[in-house]
């Protein structure tokens, strides 16, 4: 899947005279955390999310005034800018100019590494330079949940293939099992062997449970003994 398949195209935006009040109106009616500015060829210069809203003036949540002698180390255009940040009136004093963006035909994954690497919440998504529409978490949740779970086979599971599946979904995993650990038997795979961490057992479970045709995962899995020093 990628952008286009899950993106919301009709994206809010505002322009960078757009008021700080107008622009706190249209998230909170709108019941979203951020907002495109475009400029007036509908290219998108910057983003104003909830975040730069959040320390304001106006109802009491500006950062408070620092020690003197704090002020004196701090930089005069750390203290500009926050000044700005609680006084501004209009978006453009306040939004984020580095806008990530992906194009219509980026696949979910990298939108994905996207929003987890840099701690954002939404996308815009660009075509030909325009802005066409916008991807967030809440759209790749959507997506997920739209995807219709495999069927689960009713046959007689055949346990060498199931042995020879599970074993190619661990290949190459440096905290994968050796294959002499992994034993099918009638449909139900038990994993042997040490594990370094919780997050271990939990990956080789799920990489046994996602093969077709297994009905059940007994984990045997264990941690390295403690040997007590003397």
């Amino acid at each position: 899947m990628r952008a286009s398949d899950v993106m919301t195209p009709y994206v809010i935006t505002v322009t960078p005279d757009t008021t700080i009040h107008m622009a706190a109106r249209l998230l909170a009616d709108n019941h979203i955390s951020g907002l495109p500015v475009v400029d007036e060829d509908d290219v998108v210069i910057g983003v104003v999310t909830e975040g730069d809203l959040l320390h304001r003036a106006e109802i009491g949540t500006g950062s408070p005034r620092r020690a003197w002698w704090l002020e004196l180390l701090s930089s005069t255009r750390d203290l500009a800018h926050e000044y700005a940040k609680e006084h501004a009136r209009t978006v453009k004093d306040v939004m984020s100019s580095n806008v990530i963006a992906v194009s219509d035909d980026a696949p979910l994954g990298q939108i994905a590494d996207l929003l987890g690497r840099h701690g954002i919440k939404r996308v815009p998504v660009l075509k030909a330079g325009k802005l066409v529409g916008i991807v967030s978490r809440a759209n790749l949740i959507r997506a997920l949940a739209s995807i219709t779970p495999p069927q689960k086979s009713h046959g007689v599971p055949d346990d060498r293939a199931i042995r020879d599946a599970v074993l190619t979904e661990l290949h190459g995993r440096r905290w994968a099992l050796p294959r002499q650990n992994v034993i099918v038997s009638e449909g139900t795979v038990h994993l042997w062997g040490v594990i370094e961490s919780e997050e271990e057992s939990c990956a080789i479970r799920a990489a046994a449970e996602s093969v077709q045709g297994v009905k059940r995962v007994e984990s045997h899995l264990e941690y390295p003994p403690i040997i007590p020093t003397m």
